[in-house]
Protein backbone atom coordinates (compact mmCIF):
# COMPACT_ATOMS: atom_id res chain seq x y z
CA UNK A 1 0.00 0.00 0.00
CA UNK A 2 1.08 3.63 -0.25
CA UNK A 3 3.34 4.55 2.72
CA UNK A 4 5.93 7.73 3.15
CA UNK A 5 9.40 7.83 4.68
CA UNK A 6 10.57 11.33 6.15
CA UNK A 7 8.84 12.43 3.48
CA UNK A 8 9.26 16.25 2.38
CA UNK A 9 7.80 18.40 -0.60
CA UNK A 10 7.80 21.49 -1.68
CA UNK A 11 6.88 24.29 -4.72
CA UNK A 12 9.83 25.61 -5.87
CA UNK A 13 11.73 26.87 -2.76
CA UNK A 14 8.79 27.18 -0.42
CA UNK A 15 8.50 23.91 1.88
CA UNK A 16 5.43 22.55 2.12
CA UNK A 17 5.38 19.21 4.08
CA UNK A 18 8.04 18.61 6.08
CA UNK A 19 9.46 15.13 7.35
CA UNK A 20 5.81 13.18 7.03
CA UNK A 21 6.30 9.23 8.00
CA UNK A 22 2.56 7.41 8.15
CA UNK A 23 1.37 4.01 6.35
CA UNK A 24 -2.13 4.19 4.41
CA UNK A 25 -4.29 0.91 5.56
CA UNK A 26 -5.55 -1.24 3.02
CA UNK A 27 -8.92 -1.96 2.38
CA UNK A 28 -9.64 1.11 4.94
CA UNK A 29 -11.21 4.78 4.57
CA UNK A 30 -8.33 7.05 5.64
CA UNK A 31 -8.77 10.80 5.96
CA UNK A 32 -6.54 13.92 6.04
CA UNK A 33 -7.61 16.55 8.77
CA UNK A 34 -5.89 19.73 8.90
CA UNK A 35 -6.25 23.64 8.64
CA UNK A 36 -5.87 25.36 5.33
CA UNK A 37 -2.67 25.30 4.13
CA UNK A 38 -1.86 22.29 6.49
CA UNK A 39 -0.19 20.61 3.46
CA UNK A 40 -3.28 17.46 2.77
CA UNK A 41 -3.57 18.10 -1.18
CA UNK A 42 0.18 18.91 -1.40
CA UNK A 43 0.50 14.96 0.34
CA UNK A 44 -1.83 13.54 -1.51
CA UNK A 45 -0.47 14.96 -5.21
CA UNK A 46 2.86 13.17 -3.54
CA UNK A 47 0.57 9.83 -3.05
CA UNK A 48 -0.17 10.03 -6.72
CA UNK A 49 2.86 10.74 -8.22
CA UNK A 50 1.94 14.51 -9.17
CA UNK A 51 4.76 16.36 -6.86
CA UNK A 52 8.46 14.72 -6.47
CA UNK A 53 9.79 14.69 -3.45
CA UNK A 54 11.94 16.86 -2.00
CA UNK A 55 13.45 14.39 0.20
CA UNK A 56 12.15 11.33 1.36
CA UNK A 57 9.82 8.68 -0.49
CA UNK A 58 6.85 7.52 -1.13
CA UNK A 59 6.36 3.85 -1.82
CA UNK A 60 3.43 2.08 -3.07
CA UNK A 61 3.51 -2.05 -2.32
CA UNK A 62 7.40 -1.55 -1.38
CA UNK A 63 8.28 0.12 -4.29
CA UNK A 64 9.42 3.44 -4.50
CA UNK A 65 6.51 5.72 -6.42
CA UNK A 66 9.29 7.36 -9.30
CA UNK A 67 9.77 4.30 -10.14
CA UNK A 68 6.25 3.12 -11.37
CA UNK A 69 5.85 3.08 -15.01
CA UNK A 70 2.63 5.36 -15.28
CA UNK A 71 0.28 3.45 -16.86
CA UNK A 72 1.04 0.95 -14.34
CA UNK A 73 0.47 3.59 -11.65
CA UNK A 74 -2.92 4.36 -13.40
CA UNK A 75 -4.42 1.10 -12.77
CA UNK A 76 -3.30 0.89 -9.09
CA UNK A 77 -4.87 4.10 -8.37
CA UNK A 78 -6.76 7.15 -9.29
CA UNK A 79 -7.09 10.46 -7.86
CA UNK A 80 -9.95 13.07 -8.09
CA UNK A 81 -8.67 16.59 -7.82
CA UNK A 82 -10.60 19.50 -5.27
CA UNK A 83 -11.91 20.86 -8.77
CA UNK A 84 -12.39 18.65 -11.84
CA UNK A 85 -12.31 20.35 -15.20
CA UNK A 86 -15.48 19.19 -17.28
CA UNK A 87 -15.11 18.94 -20.53
CA UNK A 88 -17.45 21.06 -23.15
CA UNK A 89 -20.52 19.00 -23.55
CA UNK A 90 -19.16 15.55 -23.02
CA UNK A 91 -21.59 13.66 -21.86
CA UNK A 92 -22.35 11.33 -18.85
CA UNK A 93 -21.32 8.06 -20.21
CA UNK A 94 -18.24 9.27 -22.32
CA UNK A 95 -16.74 10.92 -19.19
CA UNK A 96 -17.20 7.95 -17.52
CA UNK A 97 -15.58 5.69 -20.14
CA UNK A 98 -12.55 8.16 -20.09
CA UNK A 99 -11.35 6.17 -16.77
CA UNK A 100 -10.79 3.03 -19.00
CA UNK A 101 -8.03 4.93 -20.99
CA UNK A 102 -5.06 2.99 -18.82
CA UNK A 103 -6.35 -0.12 -20.27
CA UNK A 104 -6.33 0.37 -23.70
CA UNK A 105 -3.19 1.03 -26.15
CA UNK A 106 -3.72 4.41 -27.51
CA UNK A 107 -4.58 3.55 -30.67
CA UNK A 108 -7.43 1.45 -29.72
CA UNK A 109 -11.12 2.44 -29.66
CA UNK A 110 -13.91 1.39 -26.54
CA UNK A 111 -14.15 -2.33 -26.39
CA UNK A 112 -17.38 -3.98 -25.47
CA UNK A 113 -15.78 -4.54 -22.13
CA UNK A 114 -14.97 -1.16 -21.62
CA UNK A 115 -18.41 -0.43 -22.09
CA UNK A 116 -19.71 -2.73 -19.54
CA UNK A 117 -17.52 -1.51 -17.14
CA UNK A 118 -18.60 1.73 -17.24
CA UNK A 119 -22.19 1.30 -17.53
CA UNK A 120 -21.99 -0.82 -14.11
CA UNK A 121 -19.55 2.02 -12.83
CA UNK A 122 -22.67 4.51 -13.66
CA UNK A 123 -24.94 1.96 -11.96
CA UNK A 124 -22.71 1.66 -8.62
CA UNK A 125 -23.07 5.51 -8.05
CA UNK A 126 -26.53 6.10 -9.62
CA UNK A 127 -25.86 7.81 -12.30
CA UNK A 128 -27.04 5.38 -14.79
CA UNK A 129 -30.03 7.18 -15.48
CA UNK A 130 -27.90 10.59 -16.28
CA UNK A 131 -26.00 8.63 -18.66
CA UNK A 132 -27.05 10.59 -22.43
CA UNK A 133 -27.34 13.62 -20.27
CA UNK A 134 -24.37 16.50 -20.07
CA UNK A 135 -21.86 16.59 -17.00
CA UNK A 136 -22.34 20.55 -17.31
CA UNK A 137 -26.27 19.75 -16.69
CA UNK A 138 -26.06 18.33 -13.34
CA UNK A 139 -26.22 19.36 -9.84
CA UNK A 140 -22.65 19.38 -7.92
CA UNK A 141 -23.88 16.28 -5.96
CA UNK A 142 -24.45 14.83 -9.20
CA UNK A 143 -21.20 15.89 -11.26
CA UNK A 144 -19.24 13.93 -8.06
CA UNK A 145 -21.18 11.05 -8.27
CA UNK A 146 -19.95 11.29 -12.25
CA UNK A 147 -16.34 11.14 -11.26
CA UNK A 148 -16.35 8.95 -8.98
CA UNK A 149 -17.74 6.74 -11.67
CA UNK A 150 -15.15 7.24 -13.97
CA UNK A 151 -12.72 6.78 -11.39
CA UNK A 152 -14.11 3.17 -10.99
CA UNK A 153 -14.40 2.55 -14.18
CA UNK A 154 -10.71 2.90 -14.13
CA UNK A 155 -10.74 -0.29 -11.75
CA UNK A 156 -7.92 0.44 -9.21
CA UNK A 157 -8.10 -0.65 -5.76
CA UNK A 158 -6.94 2.89 -4.26
CA UNK A 159 -8.98 6.13 -4.77
CA UNK A 160 -7.66 9.51 -3.70
CA UNK A 161 -10.09 12.88 -2.99
CA UNK A 162 -9.19 15.72 -2.25
CA UNK A 163 -12.21 17.53 -0.78
CA UNK A 164 -14.70 15.44 -2.35
CA UNK A 165 -17.79 17.25 -0.42
CA UNK A 166 -16.38 20.84 -1.33
CA UNK A 167 -19.00 22.83 -2.91
CA UNK A 168 -21.73 20.75 -1.90
CA UNK A 169 -24.66 21.35 0.71
CA UNK A 170 -25.07 19.43 3.00
CA UNK A 171 -27.44 16.20 1.89
CA UNK A 172 -25.13 15.67 -1.53
CA UNK A 173 -21.92 16.09 1.27
CA UNK A 174 -23.06 12.71 3.21
CA UNK A 175 -24.47 11.26 -0.22
CA UNK A 176 -20.87 11.31 -2.00
CA UNK A 177 -19.67 10.49 1.84
CA UNK A 178 -21.88 7.39 2.04
CA UNK A 179 -21.45 6.21 -1.47
CA UNK A 180 -17.50 6.26 -1.31
CA UNK A 181 -18.57 4.59 2.69
CA UNK A 182 -20.58 1.21 0.71
CA UNK A 183 -17.77 1.26 -2.31
CA UNK A 184 -15.24 0.49 0.44
CA UNK A 185 -17.59 -1.84 2.40
CA UNK A 186 -18.83 -3.77 -0.68
CA UNK A 187 -15.78 -3.41 -3.32
CA UNK A 188 -13.26 -3.50 -1.10
CA UNK A 189 -11.74 0.06 -2.34
CA UNK A 190 -9.24 1.88 0.03
CA UNK A 191 -10.16 5.42 0.22
CA UNK A 192 -7.80 8.45 1.18
CA UNK A 193 -9.47 11.82 0.89
CA UNK A 194 -8.73 15.18 2.44
CA UNK A 195 -11.71 16.67 4.15
CA UNK A 196 -12.42 20.15 6.72
CA UNK A 197 -15.02 18.49 8.85
CA UNK A 198 -14.27 16.75 12.24
CA UNK A 199 -17.66 14.93 12.54
CA UNK A 200 -18.42 13.97 9.07
CA UNK A 201 -14.07 12.57 9.63
CA UNK A 202 -14.68 10.80 12.79
CA UNK A 203 -18.65 9.40 11.44
CA UNK A 204 -17.13 7.78 8.42
CA UNK A 205 -13.24 6.97 8.47
CA UNK A 206 -11.00 4.06 9.94
CA UNK A 207 -8.37 6.49 10.02
CA UNK A 208 -7.36 10.08 10.91
CA UNK A 209 -4.02 11.92 10.03
CA UNK A 210 -4.13 15.22 11.08
CA UNK A 211 -1.81 17.72 9.50
CA UNK A 212 -0.53 21.29 10.73
CA UNK A 213 1.94 23.57 9.25
CA UNK A 214 3.23 21.22 7.33
CA UNK A 215 3.96 18.39 9.66
CA UNK A 216 2.15 15.39 10.57
CA UNK A 217 0.23 15.94 14.31
CA UNK A 218 -1.45 12.88 14.87
CA UNK A 219 -2.31 9.93 13.42
CA UNK A 220 -4.77 6.62 14.42
CA UNK A 221 -7.93 5.71 14.78
CA UNK A 222 -11.14 8.67 14.75
CA UNK A 223 -11.27 8.12 18.83
CA UNK A 224 -7.66 8.06 19.27
CA UNK A 225 -7.13 11.47 17.23
CA UNK A 226 -10.22 13.59 17.68
CA UNK A 227 -9.56 14.51 20.95
CA UNK A 228 -10.27 18.43 22.58
CA UNK A 229 -6.62 18.66 23.55
CA UNK A 230 -5.93 18.26 19.64
CA UNK A 231 -8.88 20.68 18.35
CA UNK A 232 -7.93 23.53 20.40
CA UNK A 233 -3.98 22.86 19.24
CA UNK A 234 -4.21 22.22 16.05
CA UNK A 235 -7.51 24.19 14.87
CA UNK A 236 -7.42 26.88 17.64
CA UNK A 237 -11.43 25.71 18.42
CA UNK A 238 -12.63 24.65 22.01
CA UNK A 239 -15.22 22.18 21.76
CA UNK A 240 -16.82 19.45 23.72
CA UNK A 241 -15.79 15.85 22.55
CA UNK A 242 -17.91 12.72 23.46
CA UNK A 243 -18.81 9.78 22.51
CA UNK A 244 -21.67 8.50 20.14
CA UNK A 245 -23.71 4.90 20.44
CA UNK A 246 -20.95 3.38 18.06
CA UNK A 247 -18.54 4.53 19.65
CA UNK A 248 -17.09 7.24 17.15
CA UNK A 249 -16.28 10.64 18.79
CA UNK A 250 -18.78 13.90 18.03
CA UNK A 251 -17.53 17.42 18.16
CA UNK A 252 -19.79 20.06 20.19
CA UNK A 253 -20.06 23.63 21.26
CA UNK A 254 -17.64 25.17 19.15
CA UNK A 255 -15.90 28.37 20.11
CA UNK A 256 -12.46 30.15 19.13
CA UNK A 257 -9.86 29.44 21.41
CA UNK A 258 -8.77 32.81 22.49
CA UNK A 259 -5.40 31.33 23.48
CA UNK A 260 -4.63 28.14 21.89
CA UNK A 261 -1.08 27.17 22.61
CA UNK A 262 1.53 27.18 19.63
CA UNK A 263 1.91 24.28 17.47
CA UNK A 264 5.83 23.59 18.34
CA UNK A 265 8.16 22.69 15.59
CA UNK A 266 9.52 19.19 15.16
Amino acid sequence: MIQTENLSLAYGATPVVNNVSLAIPEGAITCLLGPNGSGKSTLLKSFAGLLPARSGRVLLDGQPLNEWDRQQLALRLAMLPQKPIVPDGILVKDLVTLGRFPHRKWWQKNQAEDNRIAHDSMAMTGVAELADRPVEALSGGQQQRVWIAMALAQETSILLLDEPTTFLDWGYQLEVLELLAKLNREQGLTVVMSLHDLNQAAQFADHIAIMAKGELQAIGSPSEVITESLIQRVFRVETKVTSEANGRPFCSGYAAALKAPEIAPT
